[in-house]
């Protein structure tokens, strides 16, 4: 019985033991991070012109947070991340205008003409639309988008400091 309590107190096995401990640790971390990730929270960069005047052209990095979707409390007004229904690579950012049942009229094309159009949001679906009307690619381009896109709400600027604070409906 001596022998093997020997071997387990050598300096080589205090090496394997602590380096296991240590990885096992940086893999808590990591899963952890990857779970506040998905579930909770996570941050973004917003470039483009689509939602001027509220992001700005360069770029804004801004917090989103995700248990809102998952439990069905993001509504009309929420700036929103989503996942593009036509590139699902593609992460975008715009307005509901309204969710499923709500009656929404809409400029067809605003830099054209004044033709407008009025739906009624389908069934599990919502609408969005980027707050600079003259610039933005969105429902008025390929329609509702379904709730399961949605990945989340935006609730916090964190750049450019000079416009830092809240995203939220007021």
């Amino acid at each position: 019985m001596a022998g093997p309590l020997l071997a387990i107190s050598s300096p080589s096995w205090f090496w394997a033991i602590e380096g296991f401990e240590k990885t096992l640790t940086v893999g808590k971390f990591l899963c952890f991070l990857h779970l506040s990730s998905s579930y909770l929270s996570t941050s973004a960069m917003a470039i483009g012109p689509s939602m001027i005047p509220t992001i700005d052209l360069t770029g804004n990095f801004v917090l989103v947070e995700r248990i809102s979707t998952h439990l069905g409390k993001v509504g009309s007004g929420d700036l929103v991340l989503l996942r593009s229904p036509e590139n699902p690579r593609k992460l975008v950012i715009k307005r509901i205008i309204g969710m499923e049942g709500d009656t929404v009229t809409y400029l067809v094309k605003p830099y054209e003409n004044y033709e407008s159009r009025t739906i009624v949001v389908p069934k599990g679906r919502v609408w969005v639309e980027g707050d600079n009307k003259y610039n933005s690619h969105d429902s008025r381009d390929f329609g509702a988008v379904p709730y399961g896109l949605v990945e989340g709400r935006l609730f916090w600027r964190i750049w450019p400091v000079s416009r830092f604070g809240s995203l939220l409906n007021k």
